[in-house]
């Protein structure tokens, strides 16, 4: 069932109205603002950053920046398990055979 819902949610101090498509997708992006928010204090906190521009250019990069090092990294663990897994089919065929 689509239950279209209409939320405000506030990055750096600012509204921005949302249409969503049901609550789970609600959550998520809750938890997504709450970090950003987060995100968004302990830069203002760490540095002498005034524009908001600024710190959530700061934040997009941070972001981002998890997100390919966490790609990198699911890489070479997939690597690693094709790896494995072709070494044990190799044992189980020459076992087999």
């Amino acid at each position: 069932m689509n239950n279209i819902l209409k939320i405000k949610v506030t990055i750096a101090d600012r509204v921005y109205p949302l249409t969503i498509r049901d609550e789970r997708e609600e959550e998520g992006i809750r938890r997504a603002v709450k970090n950003i928010n987060e995100m968004v204090k302990q830069f203002e906190q760490n540095y002498e950053v005034r524009d908001k521009q600024d710190v959530l250019a700061m934040c997009a990069l941070q972001f981002a920046s998890q997100k390919e090092v966490k790609s990198v990294h699911d890489d070479q663990d997939s690597k690693k398990i094709e790896s494995k897994l072709s070494e044990l089919n190799n044992l189980l065929d020459s076992h087999i055979a």
